[in-house]
């Protein structure tokens, strides 16, 4: 395996966090897919932030799997899959943090890394008491969709369009 790759794309037709606050969470699933369509400015088709509001900074989250396995094997847990942390697309191989403020296209779809995808105390609940703690800085990466088009599980090829502010 080797290069990019993205390994897990999820759509979830519901919030089971954002927006709770004060509440039990809901248990809306995280739905594993082979291909996701990616709607410029939208979001991605299927998923609870789709179509949110205009210019949402969450159309499409990112969560790199290199992070997923740390925290399985630093914290011990084994029985949790990487679908918990509520992110779209899992990848492997990928530098999420260098792509804030960038424009980039994977596999023909163009994206903006618009900011990490800090983590919440829901975190703790779903995946371990410190998760939360554990995973700031390396939470993920929030993008806009710039581009129609159809992610899809397996190899990618990362295509830096306009460099982040302040970076080569």
């Amino acid at each position: 395996m080797d290069g990019p790759r993205i390994l897990h794309l999820y759509v979830s037709g519901g919030h089971n966090f954002f927006g709770h606050h004060g509440r039990a969470p809901d248990a809306h699933p995280a739905v594993e897919r082979v291909v996701a369509r990616c709607v410029a400015g939208r979001g991605l088709e299927g998923d609870r932030f789709f179509a949110h509001e205009p210019g949402h900074k969450g159309q499409v989250t990112f969560f790199a799997d290199e992070v997923y396995e740390d925290l399985c094997a630093t914290l011990n847990v084994h029985d949790r899959p990487a679908s918990v942390f509520r992110r779209n697309v899992v990848t492997r191989g990928l530098d999420l943090s260098a792509l804030i403020g960038a424009e980039f296209a994977l596999q023909g779809v163009r994206f903006l890394g618009v900011s990490e995808c800090a983590p919440c105390h829901w975190m703790n609940g779903a995946f371990h008491p410190e998760a939360e703690t554990r995973l700031r800085g390396r939470g993920g990466l929030r993008a806009k969709i710039l581009s129609d088009g159809e992610l899809s599980v397996g190899a990618v090829r990362l295509e830096i369009l306009a460099a982040a502010a302040g970076k080569p």
